[in-house]
């Protein structure tokens, strides 16, 4: 890994214009709340992009310039252009990290990369507690955490959920109403490591807590490419150098 790690954070940014309650818990975006916490760390370099940007931000400058691309969209999946996420998914391809959060299990980036409805079952309730237990102690995303920590107020994710075998699975919630959900994932496609991580429910104050920051960081530096990208190497593809031609 070589620092500085390159972060670009890419949020929807719709929630915060239009619900009060969660313009009180992200005055600035949830993109920047996610930001302050990260750029406490001189080996991050953090920059925010939202999907009213022009290209929603995803320049093919921006992604040449990015090791870790971060993920929150809820109520506009269908808008993200499949151009860019063609262009995102490439990227990922190619070795960029992505870290999926929340609701961007049903992004359009996510569903391509794990070639899967990404469907699952959830409810809503403001008093839903979610308990995280770590099934993986010692994995690298994990550093910090204790066994378990409690969430007081999430959405519920219940399985079914509808993605491939994860190559490692390192949290699993549990909630109120008995459900179970693969909370924290991970997999590889091609050079890029891809992790999904669930907490993040827009009205409540989640990325607010210490152990779900601490989670993110650990999974921005997890996912980041052990060296910078080489060109040279993956810009091959475009010459029809890989697979066989």
């Amino acid at each position: 890994m070589s620092f500085p790690i390159r972060v670009t954070i890419w949020n929807e940014f719709r929630h915060e214009k239009i619900n009060p309650r969660v313009t009180e818990l992200y005055p600035l975006g949830m993109h920047e709340t996610l930001a302050a916490s990260l750029r406490k760390s001189p080996e991050l370099t953090v920059r925010t992009i939202t999907l009213d940007d022009p290209e929603h931000g995803c320049t093919p400058e921006l992604l040449d310039d990015t090791d870790v691309m971060l993920w929150w969209g809820h109520l506009a999946h269908h808008e993200v252009q499949d151009s860019v996420v063609n262009r995102v998914h490439q990227r990922v391809l190619d070795g960029m990290g992505m870290v999926v959060l929340h609701s961007a299990h049903f992004s359009k980036i996510f569903r391509k990369l794990m070639g899967s409805t990404c469907n699952l079952k959830w409810r809503e309730e403001e008093n839903e507690r979610e308990i995280l237990w770590v099934t993986r102690p010692g994995h690298p995303i994990v550093q910090g955490i204790g066994d378990h920590f409690i969430l007081a107020r999430e959405e519920m994710y219940g399985e079914y959920f509808d993605i491939p075998e994860p190559e490692s699975t390192f949290l699993i919630s549990s909630f109120g109403g008995g459900e179970v959900f693969r909370s924290g994932c991970t997999w590889t496609r091609g050079a890029g490591k891809i992790v999904y991580f669930r907490p993040g429910h827009e009205t409540f104050p989640t990325y607010h807590d210490p152990n779900v920051l601490r989670i993110i960081d650990n999974a921005v530096r997890w996912a980041a490419p052990i060296g910078p990208l080489d060109k040279e190497i993956f810009g091959k593809r475009e010459l029809g150098w890989i697979n066989g031609k």
